[in-house]
């Protein structure tokens, strides 16, 4: 089944080449890069964290980002230790800096739907979940499209940040409901 798995991954990789421009190229150096460090999420939760009725999905957003930081970068990653789909191209092939860590799953992915996931299960408003889900997605598609990831590590990540994302916002309700 690995194997199967791994054969679709390096035919997409393969074949991503066919759908770069120079405008997609920029729109997902973009969206890759707001990934970066989670700078987005950290922008995005500004305002749930200065707007009072918002302010506890603020705080779990944070929380969530840490545990799934823990959960994927510190914990998975370094278990599975996949090699990334960027380390078997050229450098001019490369429209980023070929990342040094191991690709399996993407901690970018998986921090843009942990964010997803909290802001889903505490009820924001719509128009604030399809403004970050879009974001998410973007992320996602970008790791691929910049070929730093495979498919099925964007998939898991986004799994993982979804279910990570739940997770933290079940404890945090049972953590702030016994104060």
């Amino acid at each position: 089944m690995f194997k199967r798995i791994q054969q679709l991954d390096d035919k997409i990789v393969d074949n991503i080449i066919k759908l770069r421009s120079p405008i997609k190229n920029k729109i997902m150096i973009a969206a890759s890069s707001a990934g970066n460090l989670g700078v987005i999420w950290f922008a995005i939760t500004l305002p749930f964290l200065i707007y009072a009725p918002w302010r506890m999905t603020g705080v779990n957003i944070i929380v969530a980002l840490g545990f799934t930081q823990l959960v994927c970068e510190v914990i998975l990653k370094h278990i599975v230790k996949r090699e990334r789909p960027s380390n078997r191209l050229s450098d001019s092939e490369q429209l980023i800096r070929r990342p040094k860590y191991y690709s399996f799953p993407s901690g970018h992915t998986s921090a843009s739907f942990c964010v997803v996931s909290v802001v889903i299960v505490r009820g924001t408003p719509l128009y604030a979940v399809l403004i970050i889900l879009f974001c998410a997605i973007m992320i996602g598609l970008s790791r691929v499209y910049l070929r730093v990831h495979y498919l099925s590590d964007v998939l898991v990540g986004m799994i993982l940040g979804l279910i990570c994302g739940a997770a933290t916002v079940s404890v945090f309700n049972q953590a702030v409901g016994s104060f």
